[in-house]
């Protein structure tokens, strides 16, 4: 896991000479197939003065359309904007190799608009991979994660007709339960069920919790059953990689197949960049040949998609080098440990993974209104909730934990002597 840090003048020039190899709609060139343009210049005007030194923000104004999966094939560059689709090119292949350890050239990618997108993504490459290579129908292909899971698990099998296998946890450990996994097995494949597409989670949204991404593989390989294991790392992608060096979410490890990892949460870029990386050979079961006038056709959920935003992701890397990442999330891994060594010290349970940066406390320990006064994020607004959760993320000033450390102490005292 090594990249070399940029400076800011190599960054700016790079994504500069991307632009310029893209077509340039204010060029001299006749331009009069392509359904696109720049932006409207009675809001956007392209001669703003700050642009010249803010390259994420002239490539919007230049708008470049990524449509496609640019880690195909030479053919699936857009010869139009080919200067800032090698960009992305080279993001998938720092991602997938640097940080999620693939192998050279084995990993095919792009930049999605977000986690939700990446997960749907990867089920129907599934299904449709399960459809064509097994001639399974689809009342036979079912979606596999656990109740902690992100909520574009039941969004996606209801879009793509999935069944949905929800899987009990351990309500204090947040592991998925053996028994669980078992009994809804038993139950599914007596109802018919003979293929399963199977999530599991690095860092799931509420508790950060770490699926065994082990025991899921060896449970269906031993239940001898075809099935894929897609990773959502949504939150996690950009985090546990750098702060656990014994990390299973690799593509050495040959349960992983493909992998969702947002850069608009621990990267810090715009909404809208999300990460999608898969094992070489699968795309080919999304492709969408209808689409005739696009090179190389297309393969993606979203189709167009922005440029930029690819752009940003690469930038943040390329700035802070493997190095200087590491030590962003260490950072914060270790302000994290500190409130828990105070929570520990005053008697409040919690959950909390080790290498990442969320901390969900039980909700007993604290009132709805300091809950609600330091915006802490209830399990469920439904009902009565059971855990609020702290996200230690750059803008969390120490005062503001000190404050609400304080308030909380505060309240555990006033309970104990009532």
């Amino acid at each position: 896991m090594y990249w070399k840090k940029l400076s800011h003048e190599q960054v700016k020039a790079r994504v500069f000479d991307a632009l310029e190899k893209n077509l340039d709609y204010r060029g001299d060139r006749p331009i009069l197939g392509i359904p696109g343009t720049y932006l409207d210049t009675s809001e956007f005007y392209p001669d703003a003065p700050f642009l010249q030194d803010a390259p994420y923000m002239s490539a919007m104004v230049r708008n470049p359309n990524h449509i496609g999966v640019h880690t195909l094939s030479e053919e699936s560059v857009l010869e139009v904007f080919e200067g800032t689709q090698k960009i992305e090119r080279e993001l998938i292949k720092l991602t997938a190799e640097e940080i999620f350890n693939g192998d050279p050239d084995s990993v095919d990618g792009y930049v999605a608009t977000g986690g939700t997108e990446a997960n749907i993504q990867a089920m129907w490459v599934y299904r449709n991979y399960f459809q064509k290579e097994y001639d399974a129908r689809l009342g036979e292909i079912a979606l596999v994660y656990s109740k902690d899971a992100h909520y574009s698990m039941p969004k996606g099998a209801n879009i793509l007709g999935l069944t949905n296998i929800m899987l009990e946890v351990d309500m204090d450990t947040r592991e998925i339960l053996l028994s669980s996994l078992e009994e809804k097995f038993k139950q599914a494949t007596e109802e018919g069920i003979k293929y399963f597409i199977v999530i599991a989670n690095l860092s799931t949204t509420m508790f950060g919790s770490v699926d065994d991404i082990d025991m899921l593989g060896d449970f269906f390989t031993n239940m001898n059953v075809p099935f894929k294991i897609h990773v959502d790392a949504a939150y996690g992608g950009f985090i546990y990689p750098f702060t656990n060096p014994t990390s299973r979410f690799t593509f050495q490890n040959p349960y992983m197949n493909s992998i969702t990892a947002d850069g608009h949460k621990m990267l810090q870029t715009p909404y809208g960049t999300g990460l999608f990386l898969i094992r070489k050979g699968f795309f080919d079961y999304v492709k969408t040949d209808e689409a005739k006038y696009i090179p190389g056709k297309d393969y993606t959920v979203s189709g167009s998609r922005s440029g930029a935003n690819a752009i940003s992701m690469w930038m943040i890397l390329q700035i802070h080098g493997s190095e200087g990442w590491k030590y962003k999330m260490e950072t914060l891994c270790d302000r994290t440990e500190r409130i828990c060594k105070k929570l520990e010290n005053m008697g409040v349970q919690y959950f909390r993974n080790p290498y990442l940066n969320i901390i969900a406390i039980k909700s007993k320990y604290m009132s709805e209104e300091l809950a609600h006064k330091y915006y802490l994020v209830a399990n469920s607004y439904d009902g009565k909730a059971e855990w609020y959760k702290i996200v230690v993320m750059p803008h969390v000033k120490q005062g503001t934990i000190d404050a609400f450390l304080m308030e909380l102490a505060g309240e555990l005292k006033t309970k104990k002597l009532v």
